[in-house]
Formats: C-alpha cells, structure tokens, sequence
C-alpha cells in the first residue's frame, strides 16, 4: 500500500510538472516572438536593417516554435499517460474497502471525460500546443512574404499569396504531427 501511495503523489507530482513546463515553454515562445517583432518594428525605417532582422530574427523564431510544439505535445502525453496510471490506483484503492468505493468513483467519461476533461476528436483544436503551433504557422507565412517581398521584389499580392500557402502547410503538418503522436500513445 505504502508503494502505491508513493506511486500516486510522484505521477501527480509528474502531471503537475508537465503542466507547469508546458506554461514556461509557450511563455518564452510568445516572449522571444513578442521581442523579435518590437525589434523588426524599430528596424522599419531603414531597409537593410528591416531585411537583416527579418532574415535573422523570423526564421529563428519559427524553428523554435516547431520545437516548442514538438516538447508541448511530448508534455501532454506524458500528463494523460501519469493521469491514467493515477486513475488504475484510484480503481485499486476502490476495490480495497466497498464502503470507500464511492469516493474514487471513475469519472462518467460518456459526459465528462478523465478528471473533467473529455477527449473528443476536436480535443486536438484546445491545447497549448495548437495555440502555439497556430501562432507558429502565422509567423512562418509571414516571414515568407517578408522575405520574398524585401529579399527577392516578388510582387506584394504573390507573396502573400506565398506566405498563406506556406502557413496552411506548417498549420496541416503540425497538426497531424499532434494528431498522429497522441494516438500512437493511447493504450
């Protein structure tokens, strides 16, 4: 009993964890994307400072969007996976005493889902990883017109047009990449 107890506060001290990183990495995302647009923004008024940083600070801060996304997902697996085992101890301590049993009651997941969060098809849409892989996909268009519209005189309308191509593609692949990861872990 002693075993499974620790067993139970080490996978919450597990899920809470994977929640409090999850909150740090789309914070210092969002902070190096905030920064890097306030400095293009200053740049603006001279061009060859403006392509510099864009070239620099866009492509920078996209891949590390795409990384933040693939540890974000990695985080999210890992809390359903420590919620599930928490959930089998929460069974085992119910079948001890049946006077107990009702207090570690499963939750009604036709309702409510695990631990009040239900797990549809959409449930992908909801993350954090989403939010960022969103954020992400916009940035990665934009910086694509930046770069064919200052580094290369692409006409405006076809850069645009290039870069809304670019983030629907980054936004299509990061989301399968999401899809496709928390599938191949559920039991």
């Amino acid at each position: 009993m002693s075993a499974l107890v620790t067993e139970h506060f080490v996978l919450q001290s597990a899920a809470s964890s994977t929640i409090s990183e999850s909150g740090s990495r789309a914070s210092i995302y969002l902070a190096a994307l905030s920064s890097g647009l306030v400095a293009v923004g200053f740049s603006s008024s001279s061009p060859g400072i403006l392509a510099a940083l864009s070239f620099t600070v866009f492509p920078t801060v996209f891949i590390l969007g795409c990384f933040t996304v693939v540890r974000l997902v990695d985080t999210s697996i890992a809390n359903v996976v420590a919620q599930n085992r928490i959930e089998l101890i929460r069974r085992f301590y119910a079948d001890i005493d049946p006077a107990a049993a009702t207090y570690f009651q499963p939750d009604n997941t036709a309702t409510v889902g695990t631990m009040g969060v239900k797990y549809g098809r959409t449930a992908v849409l909801f993350t954090t990883a989403s939010m960022i892989t969103v954020v992400n996909s916009v940035l990665g268009g934009a910086g694509i017109a930046v770069v064919l519209t200052i580094g290369t005189g692409v006409p405006l309308i076809a850069a645009v047009i290039t870069g809304i191509a670019f983030g629907l593609l980054v936004l299509a692949l990061l989301f399968a990449y999401q899809v496709q990861r928390i599938r191949s872990a559920r039991p």
